[in-house]
């Protein structure tokens, strides 16, 4: 129990900028009182008492507005920052140097006890404030949950979930995106690679692929040109075969 504490003052210190010694983690850090009195109730839950369980999870949420079931798995050096509004339902599963922060539900959608209900979340992720993870699924190694997210479905580890209902976001497509942005002189980053409007992102994916066929026609036209297959006089005007990236004009569009 204490090496679990000394754990979890520690990711705090290195987590939060805002504190400043482990007095003060100790004492004004709710998400760290959350976690010691989860601790015992579970440790009880699992012994059988369940309503002296139930009754230490109640006074925990009282104190602190973090809501965990004692039935739920909180795994080592978990990180609820500010934590208002946090609930964490029975069958719920979190790993490992998970940060959690407020508002967040790991909720369940189905009413059939015994079943896994609600979610897991597998070492390193991050759900960010407001976000609803709701069902039996699990969210992969090392994903991210973006602010006000609500996910129904299972996230790939390394994946990024945004929006209403989530989407996912997958690295190597978005790290593909940036170097193909960049080979064209266009900055990719009108929207943010981290943004949560699905909606702006499936735009930028619009404007990637015009950009590429835009410059594929532009060299097809200059190909035929240099073959002499199309003469210079014959040719279209000089605006259409030369590739010409308004990037300002593109930026405006997702903004």
């Amino acid at each position: 129990m204490l090496r679990h504490l000394r754990e979890d003052i520690q990711v705090i210190l290195e987590h939060d900028p805002a504190a400043r010694s482990r007095w003060e983690v100790v004492t004004c850090y709710p998400g760290l009182h959350a976690l010691v009195l989860h601790r015992l109730a579970h440790r009880l839950w699992g012994r059988g008492w369940h309503w002296l369980a139930r009754w230490i999870s109640h006074w925990g949420r009282w104190l602190t507005g973090i809501e965990i079931h004692p039935g739920a798995t909180m795994g080592r050096r978990v990180f609820i920052d500010h934590g208002m509004g946090v609930v964490i339902g029975e069958t719920a599963e979190v790993g490992d140097d998970c940060t959690i922060y407020q508002g967040v539900t790991l909720g369940g959608t189905s009413l059939y006890k015994g079943t896994k209900r609600h979610p897991t979340l597998e070492a390193g992720v991050v759900v960010g404030a407001g976000a609803k993870v709701l069902g039996g699924f699990t969210v992969g190694q090392g994903a991210r949950i973006g602010s006000n997210a609500v996910v129904v479905k299972a996230v790939p580890a390394g994946a990024t979930a945004v929006g209403n209902p989530a989407r996912i976001i997958h690295k190597d497509v978005e790290q593909q995106r940036e170097a193909t942005a960049a080979r064209m002189g266009f900055s990719a980053y009108a929207v943010t690679q981290n943004g949560d409007d699905p909606q702006a992102q499936a735009i930028r994916g619009l404007i990637d692929h015009a950009a590429q066929l835009e410059h594929q026609v532009a060299l097809l036209w200059q190909a035929l040109e240099r073959q002499g297959v199309c003469p210079a006089e014959a040719c279209p005007p000089e605006a259409m075969r030369v590739e010409h990236f308004d990037k300002d004009q593109l930026e405006k569009l997702v903004e």
